[in-house]
């Protein structure tokens, strides 16, 4: 009942429709429960919000899902649940969250269970399972490998019944068993089992007696593995051999650093299956598969990449792969209720997401966290798609494309943020992520996919639209977005109404405004180059862009977002007696100037007639607008016209400060606040009450947001990603000669190029293991818990420790901090990638 909308496993795959699910269960005869999910606290539970408490790894992955790889971690002592939640519990915000190995369970052994999956055909999947024995004495595994239907005939919808029964095969081995799977859309499955001890059955149906002590509709619950495994109820399960969820058992006896090894084979049934052998050469067709997996990722990595560098590139994409969901909530049923089930109360049809009835989530999706309850947010998605594109351009741009949907994007334009709020406010980096995805797939293959930019363009088009009617309500080119997915990195929620009216002009919406027309300006020249239409349409955006360019000097009052005497942006308090308070907190949303930037090639100019005759119109008609953005008007290296919101003088004020290692600058990147903020808390008083907003490097030490998301100080992969990718921008029109002083005070000055490259190296030493045989990311866990053993087993998790780079938040997020993957794989192109014990400017 609780997985109305998607199921849930460890390793665990579907159908593209989630119709058909695998995954596996596990118990080692000391846990007071049948492993058959990951467990995890809940927001309330956790001292900095939702988080798993359990060790798993994605190893591997193909784009086409040929290959496969994972491995769970799972302790041979009783699994520490009780203890993870009380200790949780009591621990306050300025504490570090409590772990599965401070328990002291993975000290007393544990089964490294690695499971891998590959297809001899799209619709034959081999699946091998070996556990290792990591103890120091014998011990008992039992291994569940589960086939069940997701249960929709209850939802009253249609009453198509789906069913798996044991088969009669008896042309092989007398030791495989068949599980038989029907149901009138997919087909026949068949799911052959090489040696269980016996195939279990029951129906994926609710126990609504013990939830609710209402009778069952079915004697058989999908419980009932727990019930008969761990607590003997042979009642429990089906003696019929039917129903709605299977499975084989295996009880294995491993003694300590042995393995043991099942394997099982997934598998559409022909019309002819009696002469079948399923077990034939078994290893060699996973050998293939994994030799093309090797072969794959070999052509995509430079070879000037050393191993470690190629492990790191390789894990962070296979966890973008493994991290596809499929996601499936139909607002209006959620809204109204199913025929077969209760009516759900009257206020929910005026409650969360009401406005959003048009909105069909039934798609794979790329996932932020695959632990939690399947949810996306669009502003991550546009990250992940940067990776994503690097091996698999197709997906990529479906992913783009499908959150521009008539049945996504809502008619008003905005597009939906995540599930929990549809309404809320991400930064508007889609058209970034459209533009960036069709640049990697032209370099990568040489096509250039014109149809994918000119439809996601024109749905852009309308968001567009929607932010500027939406978001600035004075129509002064300033807009308030609220807290941008930057959650907590305000002095108080800018997402709140606040007490006496008033509301705040933001440095990084107006930012992100800028680019956003930047980037629509580009797109526009891309499809111009077919189509001379879109030459008007990219001058609407560059003058919008000078419009917010204006707007940035004054937002009244003849204030403007800079400060002069601070030399840095911020956000702009806007009272209703037209009073103007700065709030002066240096963090990223007064760096966010420096994205909006772009690039233009002299060939492209002449070759937009219209457009360079409307630029020139604005040089001669227009110089207060034209003065305010840096240098379109003057040729860079090779000819080359910038267009960006911060001049010389004032980009290179932001990167003094940003590449201040007592500020923004640390050994693993940009800092989300500055440093200053630890000594020097910033407070505002307003109607009576102070707001304070400090330093804190690691977890969020407030419940702003939920508390599970800290934007005061910790180093984020997304925002550093396009700050890199700014100053790239930069040096392509400065060049060589434009020199910057980094790290500030370190008297040794580098090209923007060379910052960009010193940037990227940090973001990735994050992963590589330093002189003192630990890798950042792990923190004090114990490189033996998380990256022990070579090659290296890692964690992509959601943001990193501002002064040590251990990993936070999600710990197993992968989402956009796979962006290491095309960081990696740039630095190796250009040779820049440098080890981590040379690295010796930290």
């Amino acid at each position: 009942r609780a997985f109305r909308w998607s199921e849930d496993g460890i390793a665990g795959i579907s159908d593209i429709k989630q119709r058909l699910c695998f995954a596996f269960a596990f118990w080692n005869e000391r846990d007071k429960i049948l492993k058959e999910r990951l467990f995890g606290l809940s927001g309330p539970e956790g001292n900095h919000g939702e988080d798993v408490k359990e060790v798993y790894f994605y190893t591997d992955n193909t784009p086409t899902h040929s290959y496969m790889r994972m491995t769970y971690r799972y302790p041979q002592t009783a699994f520490p649940y009780d203890e993870l939640i009380n200790k949780n519990a009591t621990r306050s915000k300025i504490e570090t969250e409590f772990e599965l190995w401070h328990t002291g369970a993975l000290e007393a052994g544990f089964f490294d269970i690695d499971i891998e999956y590959a297809k001899a055909t799209p619709d034959d999947l081999l699946i091998r399972v070996t556990a290792i024995n990591r103890g120091q004495s014998q011990a008992k595994l039992h291994i569940l490998p589960t086939l069940w239907f997701r249960n929709t005939w209850r939802w009253g919808h249609h009453h198509d019944h789906p069913s798996l029964s044991q088969a009669v095969y008896a042309k092989t081995r007398s030791e495989v068993q068949v599980i038989e799977a029907t149901h009138l859309e997919l087909g026949n499955y068949r799911l052959y089992c090489d040696g269980p001890s016996e195939l279990l059955f029951t129906e994926n149906e609710t126990n609504t007696e013990r939830l609710w002590s209402f009778p069952n509709a079915s004697p058989f619950v999908k419980d009932a593995f727990n019930e008969y495994i761990v607590e003997g109820n042979d009642g429990a399960i089906n003696p019929s051999r039917t129903g709605t969820k299977a499975a084989a058992h295996w009880s294995l006896e491993i003694a300590p650093d042995k393995t043991k090894t099942i394997q099982l084979r997934l598998r559409k049934t022909a019309a002819d299956t009696t002469s079948f052998q399923p077990f034939t050469e078994f290893n060699k067709i996973i050998n293939k598969r994994i030799a093309e997996a090797d072969e794959f990722f070999s052509s995509i990595a430079s070879t000037n990449l050393s191993p470690e560098h190629r492990n790191i590139h390789r894990q962070s994409l296979a966890g973008m792969l493994w991290s596809k969901q499929f996601y499936h909530y139909i607002v209006e049923q959620w809204l109204d209720g199913d025929p077969g089930q209760p009516q759900p109360p009257a206020e929910r049809k005026k409650g969360r997401n009401a406005g959003w009835r048009h909105l069909y989530n039934e798609r794979v999706t790329s996932m932020p966290d695959k632990w939690e309850f399947p949810w996306y947010a669009s502003w991550d998605l546009a990250f992940h798609c940067i990776p994503l594109a690097l091996i698999d351009p197709g997906f990529a741009k479906e992913q783009l494309d499908l959150i521009l949907r008539e049945w996504y994007q809502h008619p008003n334009g905005q597009v939906p943020a995540y599930e929990w709020n549809f309404s809320d406010v991400n930064p508007p980096v889609l058209a970034w992520g459209a533009w960036r995805v069709y640049k990697i797939e032209q370099k990568n293959t040489g096509t250039a996919d014109r149809e994918f930019l000119e439809t996601v363009f024109h749905k852009l088009l309308i968001n567009f639209t929607w932010w500027v009617n939406r978001k600035d309500s004075e129509h002064n080119n300033i807009f308030e977005g609220g807290f941008l997915g930057l959650d907590n990195i305000g002095v108080f929620d800018r997402s709140a109404v606040l007490a006496g009216g008033g509301y705040l002009e933001q440095s990084d919406a107006t930012s992100w405004m800028g680019m956003f027309c930047l980037n629509m300006m580009r797109i526009a020249l891309e499809l111009a180059r077919n189509n001379r239409v879109y030459e008007n349409i990219a001058t609407k955006f560059f003058e919008h862009f000078l419009g917010i360019a204006a707007a940035m000097n004054n937002v009244g009052d003849g204030l403007g977002l800079w400060d002069d005497a601070d030399e840095f942006y911020y956000d702009v308090l806007r009272l209703p007696n037209e009073q103007f308070i700065r709030v002066r907190v240096r963090s990223l949303v007064g760096l966010m100037p420096l994205l909006a930037v772009e690039t233009i090639e002299p060939e492209l100019l002449e070759a937009m007639p219209g457009f360079k005759a409307r630029l020139e119109w604005y040089l001669a008609n227009r110089p207060d607008l034209a003065a305010l953005v840096s240098r379109w008007q003057v040729p860079g290296i090779g000819e080359r016209h910038l267009i960006a919101l911060t001049r010389g003088h004032r980009m290179k004020r932001l990167l003094r400060r940003m590449l201040d290692p007592n500020e923004f600058l640390s050994d693993h990147g940009v800092r989300s606040l500055s440093r200053f903020h630890r000594e020097n808390p910033y407070m505002l008083e307003l109607n009576g009450k102070v707001s304070v907003i400090k330093y804190e490097p690691g977890e969020s030490e407030t419940g702003i947001f939920g508390g599970n998301s800290n934007w005061r100080g910790p180093v984020w992969m997304p925002i550093n990603y396009l700050l890199i990718e700014s100053l790239q921008k930069f040096h392509h029109y400065y060049g060589d000669e434009f020199r910057v002083e980094c790290p500030t005070g370190s008297g040794q000055f580098l090209t923007l190029d060379e910052i960009a490259n010193n940037l990227s190296n940090r973001l990735i030493a994050i992963w590589l293991r330093g002189k003192d045989g630990r890798r950042p990311f792990a923190g004090t866990s114990g490189d033996g818990l998380l990256g022990g053993g070579e090659p290296a087993r890692y964690w992509f998790h959601e943001y990193f420790h501002g002064d040590t780079g251990e990993g936070l938040g999600a710990s197993h997020q992968t989402g956009w901090t796979g962006l290491v993957a095309k960081l990696i794989q740039q630095q190796g192109t250009r040779d820049t990638i440098v080890k981590r014990d040379a690295f010796t400017d930290l």
